[in-house]
C-alpha cells in the first residue's frame, strides 16, 4: 500500500493516470492487486527483461545522473548550510537536484525534460527570488564546482 500512496502522491496526483507504465518485476507491479489496478485505470504494464535495466533506460539514466551529483557534492567535501549555520544532509538536496535535473537542456534532445513532459519550463527559485539567497548560493557554487570537474 506504500508504493500506491507514493505513485498517487508523487506522481498521479501531479500528472494523471500513466498510458503506460515500465516496470522491473518487482512483486509490488506483479501482483493481482496492481495487475487488476492497472487494468481499471486503462494503463498498460510492461516489465523489463529479467537482468536487463537497459529496459527502463531513461529511469536508469536519471538515476545514475542523479548519483553522480550527489557523489561529487558529498565527495568534495561540499556542505549545504542555511543562514543559520545549520548543515543539510545530501538527502535534503534530492528535491534542488531533481528540479536541477529537470530543467536542464538535454544533449539526446536538445530540450529540458520538463518542457518534454509538460510542454513548458517551471520558473526556477533564481527567477522568483523567494529561496533563501545563501542557500542559492551555495547550491549553484556547488554546481558550478561539479562542472569544472
Amino acid at each position: 500500500m506504500d508504493t500506491a500512496l507514493l505513485i498517487w502522491n508523487r506522481v498521479i496526483s501531479h500528472t494523471g493516470v500513466f498510458k503506460n507504465i515500465i516496470s522491473d518485476r518487482d512483486p509490488k507491479f506483479t501482483s493481482a492487486l496492481w495487475t487488476n489496478l492497472h487494468k481499471l485505470l486503462g494503463t498498460k504494464l510492461s516489465f523489463s527483461t529479467a537482468y536487463h535495466p537497459q529496459t527502463d533506460g531513461l529511469a536508469e539514466r536519471m538515476i545514475q545522473t542523479l548519483e553522480d551529483m550527489i557523489r561529487r557534492f558529498c565527495a568534495y567535501g561540499l556542505e549545504l548550510k542555511d543562514s543559520d549555520g545549520f548543515t543539510h544532509d545530501w538527502c535534503t538536496l534530492i528535491p534542488e537536484l531533481e528540479l536541477d535535473y529537470k530543467t536542464s537542456i538535454h544533449a539526446s534532445t536538445g530540450k529540458t525534460p520538463a518542457m518534454l513532459e509538460k510542454g513548458w519550463n517551471p520558473k526556477l527559485p533564481v527567477d522568483t527570488l523567494k529561496k533563501d539567497l545563501f542557500i542559492f548560493i551555495q547550491l549553484l557554487q556547488a554546481s558550478i564546482y561539479f562542472l569544472i570537474k
